[in-house]
């Protein structure tokens, strides 16, 4: 091999080698495909999760589970019902804690 050949190989080895990899996928990878609009009764439900923003999901989502059906539902974190139920439950819980 030619030295220069040697040389533009060696050169575009180091290239490579400095370079970082990117993420194949930047998917959005959110729980909630779809936002539930339905009505439902406070006293139904079993759970609420609550799940913040990461770097799979960019949203707050709010998962209601039911006590009778067990269904699981995503509700609107910025429904004016949802704030008020958030804003009850946080309120409970501190006052359980000493």
């Amino acid at each position: 091999m030619k030295q220069s050949t040697v040389l533009i190989f060696c050169l575009i080895l180091l290239t490579l080698s400095g370079t970082q990899g990117v993420p194949l996928s930047r998917a959005v990878r959110c729980i909630c495909i779809e936002i539930s609009s339905r009505p439902f009764n406070p006293k139904a439900l079993e759970k609420l999760e609550i799940i913040r923003p990461s770097q799979s999901c960019p949203r707050v989502e709010i998962i209601a589970q039911m006590k009778k059906s067990k269904e699981k539902r995503c509700l609107n974190p910025e429904s004016e019902t949802i704030k008020k139920l958030l804003k009850a439950v946080s309120k409970k819980r501190s006052k359980r804690t000493p």
